[in-house]
């Protein structure tokens, strides 16, 4: 019997026949044959010039990343969890099941809402979740002229985004000098046209918003809803609960609020939970008990729901890390969590104003972020955020995230998370205060930066235009 292999001893001309233009046959195969230790090192090597939360400080602003304990991978991964099919009867799958419900009753507790769907595979599949269901709810209720979803200024690019998919158009709303909802605005753009608000509390500018109870007074009584980002719910963990603010529906980011992977495009969990007036919506499936065993719910169990969202029940690997994440903490813990965060953050930005750097908000308290603008140092010397970003490579730190939110000049967000030492933080300062240095006494080192890297700056337009993904 022929071997699947055999064609790779075919001879040139006989793969001619496979019409394969004769210039792209290749006439030799030149492989290296490195040994067991030499390829061991070469792939080590490379690795090694990754950056990831494991080696570095990361203090990308509104992605929380923070350190993932092994104890969730290590019991997420258990053979009776890794090796269940996701198609085996419910009879077969009672310990995940139950897991999963725990899991389900948690979040709703830690959000103080009343329901929880598992289902959405990614934050933004969430976001996608929560809007459809405020237009199931107002279909259901025959407003169907409900058509505009209200956005502050400073919300993430995924809710504007989420909206449109859902059939919404976007009214945007500014911020006030504060920080804060501009109300005036809100008051304006309310109508029986609107169907809902998409905020985040802490905002993506580093804020606590401290008229959420009026901003929700006021948008209920014009009938609509409030939405919750849950991008940065790292800083108000067992301290202030969305459902008690007078939000309706939330999603949470677990693949990083509850420290479960993050990065690399997955994968993720966009777990989404409700109060009483959209629990008819929320997406299947569900885990349920039907008062003998837990089962999976099915639109049959609930005919309004939006649908399904993803394969079977979701990600449960990142579901599963979550639970193991919120167990091991508990209660006390995840005070712990937001308060660390909160302290972290106001320790860097007293630091960097003290330095010279300018605060967004300096009258404000930071949440678990805030934002630093250089716009004085591009006026005075030409250096921009980018090339503040650029340099804190040299240096083994992740950047920032830069330029977001817009509406703040050379812009860096910053969130240091809970995870990371004092010392750790007492470098970042140490390093920021170098650069401040270097922009204002030699600034074409940050304009040229990296210097240490396999990479070097590269012509971001020309990269994209002429992208090259391989040598």
């Amino acid at each position: 019997m022929e071997s699947i292999f055999d064609c790779h001893h075919q001879r040139p001309e006989e793969l001619g026949a496979l019409e394969i233009p004769g210039n792209l046959l290749r006439r030799e195969l030149p492989l290296p044959n490195p040994s067991e230790l030499e390829v061991l090192r070469h792939y080590t090597r490379l690795s090694q010039r990754n950056f990831s939360i494991d080696t570095h400080f990361y203090p990308l602003g509104s992605c929380t990343m923070k350190y993932n304990p092994r104890i969730a991978h290590q019991l997420a991964t258990l053979p009776g969890f890794a090796r269940i099919h996701p198609a085996c009867p419910a009879a077969a799958q009672q310990g995940l099941l139950h897991i999963l419900a725990e899991l389900q009753e948690d979040l709703a507790e830690l959000t103080g809402m009343t329901g929880v769907s598992l289902s959405p595979a990614a934050g933004a599949q969430g976001e996608l979740a929560g809007v459809a269901m405020i237009r199931a709810y107002h279909r259901q209720r025959g407003e169907t002229q409900r058509q505009r979803i209200l956005i502050p200024q400073a919300a993430h690019g995924t809710n504007p985004a989420s909206a449109r998919m859902a059939g919404f158009v976007v009214t945007e709303l500014p911020n006030g000098p504060d920080g804060d909802l501009d109300l005036d605005a809100l008051d304006r753009a309310l109508g029986n046209d609107v169907a809902g608000i998409m905020l985040t509390n802490p905002s993506t500018l580093g804020v606590f918003e401290r008229q959420i109870q009026e901003i929700a007074r006021r948008v209920h009584e014009s009938g609509a809803l409030l939405y919750y980002d849950g991008a940065n719910l790292n800083a108000i963990l067992g301290r202030v609960k969305p459902g008690l603010m007078g939000f309706d529906v939330m999603h949470l980011n677990l693949h990083k609020t509850l420290a479960t992977p993050h990065g690399g495009g997955g994968p993720g969990a966009g777990a989404v939970a409700v109060g009483p007036s959209l629990l008819p919506f929320l997406p299947v499936p569900r885990v349920i008990h039907d008062g003998q065993q837990y089962r999976w719910e099915t639109h049959r169990d609930r005919p309004h729901s939006i649908g399904s969202l993803s394969a079977y029940g979701g990600n449960i690997g990142v579901l599963l890390r979550a639970h193991v994440y919120l167990r091991r903490l508990g209660a006390e813990g995840l005070r712990q969590v937001s308060a660390y965060a909160a302290l972290n953050a106001n320790y860097l930005m007293a630091g960097l104003q003290a330095q010279g750097y300018r605060v967004a908000f300096p009258q404000r308290r930071a949440s678990h972020e805030f934002i630093v603008s250089v716009a004085d140092l591009q006026q005075a010397k030409g250096v921009r955020a980018l090339d503040i970003a650029k340099r804190l490579l040299d240096f083994g730190i992740h950047a920032p995230t830069i330029y977001f939110p817009q509406l703040i000049p050379e812009c860096l967000l910053i969130e240091p998370t809970e995870s990371e030492s004092k010392a750790t933080l007492d470098r970042f300062l140490t390093v920021m205060a170098q650069l401040r240095r270097e922009a204002l006494e030699d600034p074409e080192i940050l304009r040229s930066a990296p210097h240490n890297l396999p990479v070097g700056r590269v012509d971001e337009t020309l990269a994209a235009r002429r992208l090259q993904v391989a040598q």
